[in-house]
């Protein structure tokens, strides 16, 4: 008897840890992200780069954003971020900029930015990251998160967890089909 409740208290929690997963893996798409922000509010949202410097999304008005948060622990960040890098160099002179943006401290950062080559913003924010990842989709601020954003500032897709390279290609090649 003992032994059936055992089995059966690994199985519920089995289950909501696979709803846990679910729940904070899922894409989200344009309108189901209740109370995210609005795309003037979203491109006026303030960081500062590794120097100190203050930076807004608003800078790149304009161009579609692929706006990614990650830490340097994170080793799902590690794997992806050589991809981003490869897509920044490609895309770039289409109109699509990557920025990296993280809750840590500007000298880790800025070190992980030289250590790999990131060819792209890599901008700190403390908690202000947080909260704008999870207004953002990703309710249980897991890393990474990374937003894609159309030119007008709108959201097209959040994703928690990982791109593959070639499916952050698909996405931009739909993302930049859209603008013609």
């Amino acid at each position: 008897m003992k032994l059936r409740w055992v089995f059966a208290a690994v199985g519920l929690l089995a289950l909501l840890a696979g709803t846990a997963l679910w729940l904070g893996s899922r894409s989200e798409t344009p309108g189901t992200s209740a109370g995210g922000p609005s795309p003037p509010a979203l491109l006026a949202a303030g960081f500062v780069d590794t120097q100190g410097r203050t930076q807004s999304l608003g800078q790149f008005q304009g161009k579609i954003l692929v706006v990614n948060f990650w830490a340097t622990w994170c080793a799902p960040c590690r794997e992806e971020m050589p991809a981003f890098v490869r897509l920044q160099a490609r895309w770039g002179p289409r109109g699509v900029q990557f920025i990296g943006l993280s809750g840590e401290e500007a000298a880790p950062v800025e070190r992980f930015g030289k250590e790999l080559g990131i060819n792209y913003p890599l901008w700190i924010g403390g908690d202000a990251v947080g909260e704008l990842s999870k207004r953002l989709g990703n309710r249980l601020g897991v890393l990474p998160h990374t937003v894609l954003i159309d030119s007008q500032g709108r959201v097209l897709e959040s994703r928690v967890g990982p791109y593959s390279e070639s499916l952050m290609e698909q996405r931009l090649e739909a993302a930049i089909g859209n603008l013609r």
